[in-house]
């Protein structure tokens, strides 16, 4: 790895680190919080629409129970819990690394509001490390959606992560989201700045 950082472009992404988190149907928002309920925006997130909302629920695996998780605005169309690998071990659950909505196949679990409990068959995963490009950005990176790029963390404990996902859209803005377990290994905090690194270099690494 010496001299890695000559070797690296200079273009910098910010990082979002998201914690476990769930996002619902209307239905399922319903039948966890009452008829007609609605999501109560506290905090818009990152991502242009997306916000932080102040309802919670539990969390109930086949070995474990993780209270208090955060719903994400606004509501979706499937029901979808986002949970990183330490989780799955508490939780007893094996879920699969995929990108947002590719649920199929996935396992369920029971999902418990003030109102009631929500059994959902599929919809667990551990999300996959991917950069948000507005078409602008994808560009200006030299990058297309769905390409894997390769980034170079900052700061004590810096890493290199590969398999990180390009997902260009309009209503996007630019930043990496990694889960808690990512960020912890790499010693980032909400905001610390990311470098992808050129295609010429990350290719010469992973042959090597």
């Amino acid at each position: 790895m010496e001299g890695l950082d000559k070797m690296t472009t200079t273009r910098k992404i910010q990082t979002g680190i998201s914690a476990r988190h769930v996002h619902v149907s209307q239905e399922h928002l319903e039948l966890l919080f009452g008829p007609g309920h609605k999501l109560t925006s506290i905090k818009d997130l990152t991502q242009p629409g997306q916000f932080a909302a102040d309802e919670r629920v539990t969390l109930v695996g086949p070995k474990g129970v993780i209270q208090k998780v955060r719903i994400l605005g606004p509501v979706r169309k499937a029901t979808q819990v986002e949970i990183s690998r330490t989780d799955c071990y508490a939780l007893g659950v094996v879920a699969p690394v995929r990108e947002s909505g590719d649920i199929k196949g996935t396992p369920g679990i029971v999902i418990i509001g003030p109102y009631g409990p929500v059994k959902i068959e599929q919809g667990v995963i551990v999300a996959k490390r991917h950069i948000h490009f507005t078409p602008e950005d994808a560009k200006e990176f030299g990058v297309t959606d769905g390409q894997k790029v390769m980034v170079k963390t900052e700061g004590e404990r810096p890493l290199i992560f590969d398999d990180v996902v390009a997902r260009v859209r309009e209503d996007f803005a630019l930043d990496m989201h990694l889960d808690t377990d990512e960020a912890n290994a790499a010693g980032l905090n909400q905001g610390d700045m990311v470098t992808i690194i050129d295609d010429a270099t990350a290719s010469t690494m992973r042959k090597a």
